[in-house]
């Protein structure tokens, strides 16, 4: 089965504008599946972006599966930035004939564009479409950081295993898949009064880290290091408030600003971990003016610039790019070794794997702060150290 078994073509001039796109606009910039079905292969896209029309599984949102056409129309008409784009736009995923098709299409469709060592960008549908994406990496065998931008965990402690999944409780479906393969789960952004209690409690008993939203209303940058660790990050429009985005039948008053938004998709841009990323949520009936639909593009648009502007400092090779700063802790109990990347001043804190683990590797590396170097130099260890240790063994 190939890739183009998954996907219906889009027609570019649904959503030019009359005079039809001037030179520099991602419109005659990036490619398209209209008729023939593009060649796939490494370096001949960086990013490839498709819709997904499926929201049945998304709670009190129907219509957001008409999503997709509607961001294309805002995304294309942007000028390019100081970067040179490779960008292809495969078209759209059609809703299945139930749920689990579309899933097994999205899986497919995800992790066939990783092995080619290109970035999916899908524009859904319902947030439920995460679990699709998450099982992408089941065939790459690889344990997944998966990070969330949601005002919600989206778990359900009552739900049952083999139900389908649903927009607001899709994570069980993750937490109960087997072979398990996610070493992290992080949300961005939550708000207490949308979450239960119990379900805080279930993210301190895996070692997830839960970070609310009034975290980063005095400094967004506190995210950088939490989306530098993603391998997959899914991105609800819900999270972001409804004065900026009001295209979301679960909008709330409170949430991140779009500048902050985009501040974030252009942190998960320059991830060098990153492998693809999802924005889930948007429903075009609820839009005025357009303005949500633009949001979304300028999100896509700093994703893109993000990415043109990797550091490409992760791995940590050479060695020579690199400082290396050590701590001790007031205990006694050892030191703990940061890594400083010369290129863009970020760190990792070093977490060794417990004896006998690996015979491969000898430590795992976070992102993580300057604040959590500083942290451990006045000798205090880092919440996120034990948190991560304590995954490990």
């Amino acid at each position: 089965m190939s890739l183009s078994d998954f996907f219906s073509p889009v027609n570019p001039d649904k959503f030019a504008p009359k005079q039809g796109f001037y030179a520099s606009q991602l419109g005659l910039r990036a490619g398209f599946y209209t008729d023939k079905f593009p060649e796939l292969g490494e370096n001949t896209y960086d990013i490839a972006i498709f819709g997904v029309q499926d929201d049945r599984a998304a709670v009190n949102n129907e219509g957001c599966g008409l999503g997709p056409d509607y961001f294309r129309a805002q995304f294309y008409a942007l000028h390019e930035g100081a970067f040179d784009s490779k960008i292809i736009d495969l078209g759209n995923i059609k809703p299945g004939a139930s749920i689990s098709d579309t899933y097994v299409a999205v899986k497919m469709a995800v992790g066939e564009l990783i092995k080619l060592n290109i970035i999916p960008v899908i524009i859904g549908g319902g947030q439920d479409l995460t679990y699709a994406q998450y099982l992408a990496y089941e065939s790459l065998e690889q344990k997944v950081d998966l990070v969330v931008v949601d005002s919600k965990f989206d778990l359900d402690e009552e739900d049952q295993e083999g139900l389908a999944a649903k927009s607001d409780t899709y994570l069980n479906k993750i937490l109960l898949h087997q072979p398990n393969y996610l070493f992290n789960f992080s949300n961005v952004g939550y708000q207490t009064y949308f979450v239960n209690q119990d379900s805080l409690k279930v993210m301190s008993k895996l070692y997830f880290d839960a970070h609310r939203l009034g975290e980063f209303s005095n400094d967004i940058t506190l995210t950088e290091p939490i989306i530098r660790n993603a391998n997959m990050i899914s991105f609800d429009i819900g999270a972001i408030r409804s004065s900026d985005a009001v295209a979301n039948a679960n909008a709330g008053p409170n949430g991140f600003y779009g500048e902050q938004a985009c501040r974030i998709t252009r942190y998960a841009g320059m991830s060098d971990k990153l492998t693809s990323i999802g924005f889930y949520e948007f429903n075009p009936a609820f839009d005025q003016n357009g303005q949500t639909a633009l949001l979304l593009a300028q999100m896509v648009w700093y994703f893109v610039e993000g990415f043109y502007n990797r550091k490409k400092d992760f791995p940590l090779t050479p060695k020579s790019q690199y400082l290396i700063y050590r701590a001790s802790l007031n205990d006694g109990s050892g030191d703990m070794l940061f890594v400083k990347s010369k290129k863009s001043d970020r760190w990792w804190m070093q977490v060794p794997y417990p004896t006998g683990i690996t015979k491969n590797e000898r430590y795992h590396l976070v992102p993580c702060r300057y604040d959590d170097y500083t942290m451990a130099v006045n000798g205090e260890m880092p919440d996120l150290w034990w948190r991560t240790y304590q995954k490990l063994l």
